[in-house]
Formats: structure tokens, sequence, C-alpha cells
């Protein structure tokens, strides 16, 4: 018997596709972005005896009425009047960028509930012509008051090269800066309360994420410098090779714990309280915030209003379907599945047309602006392809395993 193929990142070596959707036991459920995660990338996706997901199990929990709606939106309204103010000042914070469900989380919380949201904002690493218009009509059309931050130039630039050269990870320093400005800027300004949208638990996180709202200070505080990595790199290192100082990547790392003492911040996801469908968003923010999807679909996949925001956005979705076997058309047909906006066959026929194409569109564009050779690009995906997921066949790359072949 030959020796089992090997599998890079601590993926599980035996390929399980979910019955009910399109997803592997491959998908990544957590992502330790200030790790070096060359080597490690656990847990992943869980798949049960039945052979469904936690993403099916759950949203299945959404539709069957386990989950009591009415309670929930009580223990919104109480949560809310905790934190309602009286004297004009924000009682919340919004993180967004003006895509669907940042302008569904912030109107809602606005029009419906009465609260006065600051929304901010790490802008994406190059904007889409159609991402800054939303970004626009999200302030301008739903009228929010926004901060938005813009990174050193330099040092993004070099933080998104280390994280494709080491983690073939295009979107690390979008998504720690996505993640950690919303806490920062709410101690900054004592607004303990703050809001982010859907919880991963909708699309394969562990169902246990999604049985409370509340995120723990471990999401966005740090303890030790020397154990934190940017880029694959540790920051000491990091600082040392790139002639940068520790203010250079400040904003990029979380709240250190001691800059965190006596301040009381609370991480909510909105999705707990309120049923969250992608496709409800998408017509919510349209309709009360002119949002606008792309003219023609986005490479990789057959749906226009998904991720516009970024020209980078294509290169983050290819690089999963490198690593893990699974691109953009694979985790927007899964999600439309459970949603019952398609038949698993149907998903099965949109994933065998569009998933992995790969980034044309953007490519010249982002290559230049991180100053990185296209060549070096496709060697680096070559190289993070896991033996146990790919072949070569006549010179081309094929994937060993696919849902419709299990």
């Amino acid at each position: 018997m030959s020796a089992p193929l090997e599998a890079y990142y601590g993926l599980p070596s035996e390929v399980v596709f979910c019955k009910r959707c399109l997803m592997s036991n491959q998908r990544p459920s957590s992502y330790p972005e200030f790790k070096h995660t060359k080597n490690r990338i656990t847990p992943t996706l869980k798949i049960d005896a039945e052979g469904v997901c936690d993403a099916c199990r759950w949203n299945e929990w959404k539709r069957t009425q386990v989950i009591d709606w009415e309670a929930r939106e009580k223990e919104l309204l109480k949560l809310l009047d905790k934190h309602r103010r009286s004297d004009g000042g924000y009682d919340c914070v919004c993180p967004g960028s003006g895509g669907k469900d940042s302008v569904y989380a912030a109107h809602i919380l606005r029009y419906k509930y009465g609260m006065n949201p600051l929304t901010v904002t790490w802008p994406p690493i190059l904007y889409t012509d159609i991402g800054l218009k939303n970004f626009r009509n999200w302030l301008d059309v739903g009228g929010f008051d926004n901060i938005s931050f813009k990174p050193n130039g330099r040092v993004h630039r070099i933080l998104t090269r280390l994280a494709i050269e080491n983690l073939l990870h295009p979107f690390q320093s979008f998504i720690i800066g996505q993640k950690n400005l919303a806490p920062k800027l709410a101690a900054k300004f004592d607004i303990p309360l703050i809001f982010y949208g859907e919880n991963e638990a909708e699309y394969g996180n562990p169902i246990g994420d999604n049985m409370s709202s509340l995120r723990d200070k471990s999401y966005f505080t740090y303890q030790h410098l020397d154990e934190m990595f940017l880029g694959g790199v540790a920051v000491k290192e990091l600082l040392e090779r790139n002639d940068m100082t520790l203010t250079d990547i400040k904003t990029y790392l979380p709240i250190s714990a001691d800059e965190l003492e006596n301040k009381q911040l609370e991480v909510h996801y909105l999705g707990y309280y309120l049923p969250w469908t992608p496709q409800e968003t998408y017509y919510y923010a349209v309709e009360n915030c002119g949002f606008q999807a792309n003219p023609s679909r986005t490479e990789g996949t057959y749906s226009k209003y998904n991720s516009l925001d970024d020209k980078i956005d294509g290169f983050h979705y290819y690089t999963t379907y490198i690593k893990f076997g699974l691109g953009r058309a694979t985790y927007d047909a899964s999600q439309e599945i459970r949603n019952r906006h398609l038949t698993r066959e149907d998903g099965i026929a949109l994933v065998k047309r569009f998933d992995g194409e790969f980034p044309h569109r953007y490519f010249a564009e982002v290559m230049e602006h991180i100053e990185m050779e296209p060549e070096h690009f496709i060697e680096l995906c070559d190289r993070a392809r896991s033996p146990h997921l790919w072949k070569k066949e006549g010179g081309d790359w094929k994937l060993r395993h696919v849902p419709w072949e299990q």
C-alpha cells in the first residue's frame, strides 16, 4: 500500500464533502491571523456523522425555529438600552466598507432601533470603482458619520507582499486591519459597544461560536508582542529586516492588554440577534442606501454582489482554491444552497464552470502595486498546492477530490 499523500497546513488527509452543500472538511474554521500559519491551520469545518457540516446545521436551526428570534430581539433591545445615550453622542461603533452587510447593520441599528452609530472603515488596499461608489452611498444616502483610516502605504504593501510570499494569504493585512480598527477607535472615543454583522458560524465556523453574540477580549487583544506575527514573520524580525518601527505596525496589531486596562469594550455580532441572509441584506442595502452590484459577474464565481470593494478580493478567493481546493463559487453556491436559493445540482454546475478562475481583471495592477513579479506569484501558488489535494495531468493542475465525484 502506498504512503498517504502529504497534507499541508495541518489539513485532514481524508477529504470529505458535506452532503447538503459543497463545502469540505478542508475549509479552515479559524484563521490565526497573527501566527505563522505555514505549517498549521486548525481547526477545519466539522462534518457530523450524518455527513452534514456545521454551517448547514446552523441554517437548519434558523429555519426550524430551534432559535427563538423574538426572544433574541428582546435581548438586543436590552443591550441597546444599556448603551443608548441621551446627549447626542455615539452609542455604538459599526465597522464596515459599505458592502451589503455593513450597510444593513448600521442602517437597521439607526433607523429601526434608534441608535447613533459611528461607522469606521479600514479601506481596501485598492478600491474598485463600484466599491468606492457603494462606500460613498452608504454614508451619503444612508446618512452616517464615518472615520476611514488609511494605513501607511509603504508598510501596507510590504505586509501584503510578505503575507503572499509566506502564507499565500493576500487578504491578511486587510483582514487584521478591519478586525482591529473598530475596538481601537471605540476605546479611544469611549464608545464601549461594537457591532459586527454576521458571525462566521454562518459559513462554517463551529456552531458554538454563535451561541453567544459576545466575543471575549482575546478576540481583540494581545498579551505579549514577541508572540505576534505579521505576514508570517515574527514582529521583531519584521521590524529589523524592513526598516520599520513599532509605530509603523501598531495599527495592525490588536489592543494590548495594558492599553485596555480600565476600558470596558463589548464586541457583539448582530447576526446573533437577527436572522442573517446575505441575499436579504443585499436587497435591504439596495433599497435603503443605493447599493449597487457589479454590472457583470465577479471573477471566480457567478454572483455580482459579494466582496466587491477591493481589487485584491479575487486573489484572496483564488488562493483559498489553491490551498484548500475551495474557490469563490463553492463559497457562494454553498451559502445559497443552505438558504434554499439553489439546489445542490445547480450549485455543482456553477462550481464546475467558475471555481478557480484566475483573477485576470486586476492582476497586473495588483502585482505592480505590491511590487511583485507576476511569475513569482504563479510560482508561489504552485508551491502552495497540497499533494493530497492536487495532481498534475498533462501539464495542468487538477483537484483530486470534487463533490460531484464523491
